[in-house]
């Protein structure tokens, strides 16, 4: 009873916390530009790929320990709040890297950003220049809610959609993937591991709140770091 009462409570932090994001990126327009600026030359170029229904805003605390670390951070503004296609929201990622001709890429993406991110890495014109991605919350291998969800843009991430299931077969990629992964996710029962990944699991509970805990900010950061090759 203790722990249905404890991942209870962590369904209400996580959608607390998304309110607050979702609020603070409506109202707030504060420029990503700055986050390109006052940087390290050495260190790697950061993009930035959220969750479905998410704009960039929401990776904001990631955003800046990132930055605060040296790194430039770039945002495709393009992505909106990720309501398109996995492969379109790919082909706008992918034209982002070769119109501003950046190289040796690591991204970091949230939730459905991960598949996102992996589509490119997988087999785009501007998969080279990526040299990994740090996925947070990534469905993988889908999500067993998936099913009920009222919209297609979520049941687009059930385990036998054939997209996911493609993914899933390019194994190539995966080595160049740091999965990092909240011990209870409400909106993921399986969890976020990949298979020939390097897997982080985390002490967090949660699926859109881990984005703000510390350890998940030192875990991104470390893993960006160590991703260049």
């Amino acid at each position: 009873m203790r722990q249905l009462g404890t991942k209870a409570w962590a369904w209400v932090l996580d959608y607390l916390y998304v309110a607050f994001w979702q609020l603070y990126g409506f109202f707030v327009r504060d420029p990503a530009g700055k986050l390109l600026r006052d940087v390290h030359p050495d260190a790697a170029p950061v993009l930035l790929i959220p969750g479905i229904y998410e704009n960039w805003r929401f990776l904001r605390p990631v955003a800046n320990r990132l930055h605060a670390a040296g790194h430039p951070v770039h945002v495709v503004a393009g992505l909106g709040y990720n309501r398109g296609t996995i492969p379109a929201m790919a082909a706008l990622v992918e034209n982002y890297l070769l119109e501003q001709d950046l190289g040796n890429v690591v991204l970091v993406a949230h939730s459905k950003g991960g598949l996102v991110g992996k589509s490119l890495m997988a087999g785009t014109t501007a998969a080279e220049r990526v040299s990994a991605m740090v996925a947070i919350n990534t469905p993988f291998s889908g999500s067993a809610y998936a099913k009920y969800a009222p919209t297609r843009a979520i049941r687009a991430f059930s385990p036998n959609d054939s997209l996911l299931l493609t993914l899933a077969t390019n194994l190539e990629v995966n080595a160049r993937i740091t999965a990092i992964y909240s011990s209870f996710d409400p909106h993921i029962p399986g969890g976020g591991r990949l298979t020939g990944g390097t897997n982080i699991r985390l002490a967090a509970k949660g699926h859109f709140r881990v984005l703000g805990d510390p350890a998940l900010l030192r875990a991104v950061t470390e893993a960006v770091a160590a991703g260049r090759p």
